[in-house]
């Protein structure tokens, strides 16, 4: 029995700002310390906190360490480890009370989340099979298959209310139920675990953090419709995800809780995994089962839809991997608990990923139902440097931005569609009065124009001539006529792209247009960019009062474009100005200004 448990995060961002080497620093110390067989050192996925990373949380004691560096290991194991002296440097500020240490439960982060999708990241060492077993796991597979009919598990999903998590919010049930009642001699379950949007690393998280939720459901899935083989569609850029996925498979497989005969029930399942290639349109269902046929991952014309002809032309069903992570525990909590969180149309919870201006980065799995403001203000810590907030994309390049005014709206499926925006799989994007909304229509459309698999002319070119004019704009070379022709270019490309890439390309120009479409006008108006981005229409200047003379700003200019004398006001001459804001970085005087 160990005294101590000590979990370190290996997630994506802690492992890339140092986290393994902190663990081998950890281990080579307690050896040193004699501490080897009284400390134990986990390797857990991500507690959500990304910005705070490496994270590192001490057990019985609930001290949450963060931003810990190699050097910091031989403090930790001696004051902490060894002479129960906790070091109040490293500690999370949020975690501290008057009478000691509080629980992450209690802090602003956490306490208005509800982990189901995400309960057991930071929690368990996904590499362990016998630790998920250990809360739980693999019980839900057990009743379905003992205690169960597959009719009986389709109606506790569709009594859940759980919707897809990918984007569209199908509900899972049906999809499932539509599945079943198709007769084949081969049906398939698929994962769509090909996270594309930027800003978005929810499934990528719940996959390092607890496989085997994944595969668990993914199993009840293929009792439920008559299936015995099921493919996860991952991205070969998630290496960890990828790596954890086949260890936890080879560990079920070896545990015989996939495979032939599980339990015992003359039940046989098993699953592959299927690397994508970085293809942002695999996201869709036709175009990512195509793949995994060996195809060039393009959609095709729906119906027939995958339930009635899908992977190999068999009946499939496809659910992204939060919708998987919420499975097993609908089945042993029942559809009743499930449905009594979120809206009325909405149930549940939903994990979005926090990024852009907001000081907690992060994942965070919040009831549906929860306002903008409770996770951006609350959860998310507001807005850095005391900015004003302007707006959240959420959906990635399928989505929109909501703006201020609608600071208050619950977050569920339906309310985001009725003003301008979707759910899609969870990133939400957090703007600033710094940002340009032009510009951010603008750099989604550029990323929907790389990504777009050509097969529709729709899509290919008409996202293309919906740059064009917003690059004339941000350039201050358009005119008013050309933003009518972008709106209705929008409304052609929406209405008759073949797949749900170019449907949703254009809505973040849409929703742009609609909440700030002042913003369009000034840039070709006014030729002016209000927030002060678009680099074609800055005027970098210097103010003659503020100015000191240091000549800082002109050793540093590459343009040789700043004139000046030591101790007398410097000038910026506007035609040498590539207008790269060095000189702005380097002034300590505040007296470099842009308009």
């Amino acid at each position: 029995m160990y005294r101590s448990h000590v979990l370190v995060c290996g997630g994506t961002g802690c492992t890339s700002s140092g986290s393994p080497r902190i663990m081998e620093a950890l281990k080579e110390e307690l050896q040193k310390a004699g501490l080897e067989n009284e400390v134990s050192v986990v390797q857990t996925g991500c507690h959500g906190l990304c910005a705070l990373g490496p994270i590192m949380i001490v057990y019985p004691d609930a001290v949450f360490y963060s931003m810990v560096k190699v050097e910091d290991i031989p403090e930790i194991v001696q004051e902490h480890l060894l002479k129960g002296r906790v070091v109040t440097r490293l500690i999370y500020q949020e975690t501290v009370a008057e009478d000691g240490v509080k629980s992450l439960a209690d802090t602003d982060f956490y306490k208005k989340q509800h982990r189901i999708a995400l309960r057991n990241c930071g929690v368990i060492n996904p590499e362990n099979i016998e630790e998920y077993i250990g809360t739980g796991g693999y019980q839900a597979l057990g009743k379905v298959l003992t205690e169960m009919t597959p009719d009986e598990v389709i109606q506790c999903l569709m009594d859940s209310g759980l919707r897809g998590r990918g984007g569209a919010g199908f509900p899972t049930g049906l999809k499932w139920k539509f599945a079943r009642q198709n007769d084949a001699d081969q049906k398939y379950v698929c994962c769509n675990a090909d996270e594309g949007d930027p800003g978005a690393f929810m499934d990528r998280s719940v996959l390092e953090g607890d496989p085997h939720a994944v595969l668990e459901a993914m199993a009840i899935a293929g009792y439920a419709i008559g299936a015995n083989q099921g493919y996860i569609y991952v991205r070969a850029e998630y290496p960890i995800a990828v790596e954890r996925l086949r260890i936890a498979i080879g560990q079920a497989r070896e545990m015989e809780l996939l495979g032939k005969d599980i339990f015992g029930t003359g039940f046989d399942f098993d699953i592959d995994l299927r690397l994508g290639a970085g293809a942002f349109v695999c996201g869709e269902e036709t175009a990512l089962m195509t793949s995994i046929e060996g195809n060039r991952g393009e959609p095709h014309p729906r119906p027939p839809f995958p339930a009635v002809k899908g992977l190999f032309a068999k009946p499939t069903i496809l659910n992204n991997v939060e919708t998987y992570a919420n499975i097993p525990q609908i089945i042993l909590n029942g559809p009743e608990w499930f449905a009594s969180m979120g809206t009325e149309k909405s149930k549940g919870t939903k994990v979005f990923a926090l990024g852009g201006k907001i000081n907690n980065t992060g994942l965070v799995e919040i009831p549906m139902g929860t306002t903008l403001r409770e996770i951006i203000e609350e959860i998310g810590g507001g807005i850095p440097n005391g900015k004003k907030f302007k707006a959240a994309q959420t959906g990635g390049p399928s989505g929109g931005c909501i703006p201020a005014e609608h600071f208050d709206i619950p977050i569920d499926y339906d309310n985001l569609i009725s003003i301008g925006s979707m759910m899609g799989s969870g990133g939400l994007i957090v703007m600033d009065e710094t940002d340009c909304m032009v510009d951010i229509a603008k750099f989604f459309l550029e990323f929907t124009v790389e990504e777009s698999c050509g097969k529709c002319t729709p899509c290919r070119i008409g996202t293309r001539r919906m740059l064009e004019i917003l690059t004339k704009i941000t350039e201050g070379k358009a005119e008013m006529s050309d933003l009518d022709k972008l709106e209705e270019l929008c409304y052609y490309v929406k209405n008759n792209s073949l797949c749900g890439l170019g449907q949703t390309a254009p809505n973040p120009i849409l929703s742009t247009l609609r909440y700030f479409r002042s913003e369009y006008e000034a840039h070709i108006k006014e030729k002016r960019c209000p927030a002060g981005v678009c680099k074609e229409l800055l005027t970098y200047r210097i103010d003659m009062e503020k100015c000191r003379g240091c000549t800082l700003c002109a050793r540093n200019c590459p343009a040789n474009a700043i004139q000046g004398t030591v101790r007398n006001p410097h000038v910026i001459d506007t035609e040498k100005c590539i207008k790269c804001g060095a000189c702005m970085d380097k002034c300590k005087f505040g007296a470099v200004y842009k308009q």
